[in-house]
């Protein structure tokens, strides 16, 4: 079932992340806690993660603007490494709420409220008629690369955050999806340090068992087709549909996340 089950949920999110530009870890890695320790979930959902952002960015880079990428990515890096110390420092702060949903433990955080909270807002920006011609004026993505990097840092939601500031400051698809990507890539990368102390903590050797070993590079082929399906069907799509998709996706995570269940 779950060389089924993880393959269908990496090509289902890693088309969607083509249009709303996050998505792909907090979909799919509750798919692999399914199957394999948490630990290890969150170890082989970077893996297809970080290899998915390589392969849209050598794609879809060359649509990215610059300009945006460096006032936004690079406080975007700067604001994700405070909000991992932050964490670090409000990490033992109590749940305020926890019970069972869907046969796991569910855990709703002062944080993760916060988070839903902030989500739901940009979701309602991007869904309600009123909001539909909004636009971002350029002189402030630097302050949304501050807000999604930081968040990015202490959560892990960076995506989600950067998505709905990049869909109003008035790019193409073409270039929101570059954009977008390369941004994803660099703030990837300034998180490879955690991903590394993930790994050196015993779960290389389980990530290179036979069956989880083809459960990871499964999820990354798999992840590889949508963004091949989806790079084929961007240029038929527009802007509001992207925005639509976006504010959706940021509603619908904003609910799990609110409630403690991702």
């Amino acid at each position: 079932m779950e060389f089924v089950l993880v393959p269908i949920a990496a090509l289902i999110a890693s088309g969607l992340t083509m249009f709303s530009g996050f998505g792909l870890g907090t979909l799919l890695m509750p798919v692999f806690a399914l199957f394999v320790p948490v630990e290890l979930a969150v170890a082989a959902t970077a893996v297809v993660h970080g290899a998915n952002n390589v392969l849209k960015a050598s794609l879809l880079g060359k649509h990215a603007e610059k300009k945006v990428v460096l006032r936004f990515g690079l406080p975007a890096v700067a604001a994700a490494l405070i909000g991992a110390m932050v964490l670090g420092a409000i990490s033992g702060f109590e749940p305020l709420a926890t019970y069972s949903a869907l046969g796991r433990a569910a855990t709703v955080t002062p944080l993760k409220l916060l988070m839903a909270l902030l989500m739901i807002v940009f979701a309602v920006v991007e869904l309600h008629p009123r909001f539909e011609k909004l636009e971002f004026d350029r002189k402030f993505l630097p302050f949304g690369g501050l807000l999604s990097g930081f968040f990015g840092g202490l959560s892990g939601h960076q995506g989600a955050l950067r998505s709905a500031f990049l869909a109003k400051v008035g790019i193409s698809p073409e270039g929101f999806v570059g954009t977008n990507a390369v941004i994803g890539l660099l703030v990837d990368l300034t998180r490879l340090s955690v991903y590394a102390a993930l790994v050196t903590g015993g779960t290389l050797s389980a990530m290179a068992r036979p069956r989880e070993g083809w459960l990871i590079a499964l999820g990354a082929l798999a992840a590889f087709a949508g963004v091949i399906i989806g790079k084929r069907l961007i240029k038929k799509v527009t802007m509001r549909l992207v925005q639509r998709i976006t504010g959706v996706m940021l509603l619908g995570i904003a609910l799990l996340l609110g409630a403690g269940i991702i």
